[in-house]
């Protein structure tokens, strides 16, 4: 066992050094479940086995030592030289390769469920969700608040609460479903969405806006046109670039995405109608986001979560806390 647990750290250490360096993207969710699983099978060993052996065989050194004292108490030696407890507890200690593994499974066991079923960290990357979260910016995704889905496959097997348009979603990007991304949902199956002229409609109607005073991007240093928009009873803010152009081309990597025929393109914007099982997506920076405009709807299988808490920004404090 002390030579296949060395080889399974060494593959881990081999994996883990890879997807670092960038010779491969990881899938930390597999990773996790892996972990889980095999350090699960050493903590059963552990339990029912190993431990066991190492009782039987303690028991036995007792046993053994108190038949020697009682035969020389039968002699009339009453004094006998030699203390067993150390020799007693050298074989109950577990071996290395038993507490580096079996002795994780109850951590790696709760990081496992905490991260599949109720929140997981999420790190910005971009400013595409500027000025609602910044670079750097480290957030909590309520993993049930849409259902709980099964880890790896993301299969949903029981329904909580339904997508709202303005919820920020945290999803598999549908061009490489192992890198998460991080939008806000603008339209619902069934709706008709137009992004058009720097303005966005839902259903025909202009989604509501109210001017703020304008807003200074720090990482292009300048200052942006800065709006509070609405849906429903949520309000959050956007950016707009009134330089940049309002025309817009699918750019899918991997080809014409999923219904994009319900999508028609103009010098004025984009007009799309909704399909079943999706949603359509942007960023707040709304001119300085590659989102459904660009590469089309998400699927309901690819959602990760709701996005909810700023629980860290390391370079500035204030910024923890809830956001819409």
């Amino acid at each position: 066992m002390t030579a296949l647990t060395g080889l399974l750290y060494g593959a881990l250490i081999v994996y883990v050094g890879g997807w670092l360096a960038g010779q491969w993207t990881a899938n930390f969710a597999l990773l996790l479940l892996l972990l889980t699983s095999v350090t699960g099978l050493y903590w059963l060993a552990e339990r029912f086995h190993f431990k066991p052996v190492r009782e039987k065989a303690a028991n036995t050194l007792l046993a053994s030592d108190a038949q020697r004292r009682e035969s020389l108490a039968a002699q009339g030696i009453q004094r006998v030289d030699g203390d067993i407890e150390g020799a007693r507890q050298a074989i109950l200690r577990q071996p290395w390769w038993l507490d580096w593994t079996a002795g994780l499974f109850p951590v790696i066991l709760m990081v496992f469920l905490l991260r599949s079923f109720l929140v997981e960290p999420f790190k910005i990357p971009s400013g595409s969700m500027v000025p609602t979260l910044l670079v750097g910016d480290l957030i909590l995704v309520n993993k049930f608040h849409y259902g709980i889905r099964l880890p790896v496959i993301n299969k949903k097997i029981i329904s909580n609460h339904e997508v709202q348009r303005g919820d920020v979603m945290v999803f598999r990007f549908p061009e490489d479903p192992s890198v998460d991304y991080i939008k806000r949902v603008a339209a619902i199956p069934g709706d008709e969405v137009s992004y058009l002229n720097q303005r966005l409609y839902i259903n025909g109607q202009p989604v509501p806006v109210e001017s703020k005073p304008d807003y200074y991007d720090e990482d292009s240093m300048v200052y942006r046109q800065h709006f509070a928009e609405t849906f429903g009873d949520k309000t959050h803010d956007v950016l707009v670039n009134p330089q940049r152009s309002s025309v817009f081309h699918p750019d899918r990597r991997d080809g014409p995405f999923p219904f994009q025929d319900n999508c028609k393109y103009s010098f004025e914007g984009v007009t799309c109608k909704v399909p079943a099982g999706y949603y359509y997506m942007l960023g707040d920076n709304r001119d300085n986001s590659r989102d459904s405009r660009y590469w089309g709807f998400v699927p309901d299988e690819n959602i990760v979560g709701k996005a909810f808490f700023v629980w860290m920004n390391f370079g500035n404090l204030k910024r923890i806390g809830s956001f819409h």
